[in-house]
């Protein structure tokens, strides 16, 4: 009997996790690149052999912000 119970929920966890995955995000955002010039500890900034600014870049995501109602005040 333990063993019939076992499998119905293993099924059950199986089912919903997969249920999950298949709904679409509303907020996914996009994929945006940043880049920022490299700095010593000076405060200079670091140019490559070529004499062109090194930079460092990193992939942020941009999510949508939403626009809630106000929370009223207690009396």
């Amino acid at each position: 009997m333990k063993l019939f119970y076992a499998i119905i929920v293993t099924l059950g966890l199986t089912f919903s996790v997969q249920a999950q995955d298949n709904k679409p995000a509303e907020n996914k955002g996009e994929k945006k690149e940043v880049c920022t010039d490299v700095k010593d500890k000076a405060g200079a900034v670091v140019k490559n052999k070529d004499g062109t600014v090194k930079q460092s870049c990193k992939t942020i995501t941009v999510r949508k912000k939403y626009e809630g109602t106000a929370v009223p005040d207690k009396k």
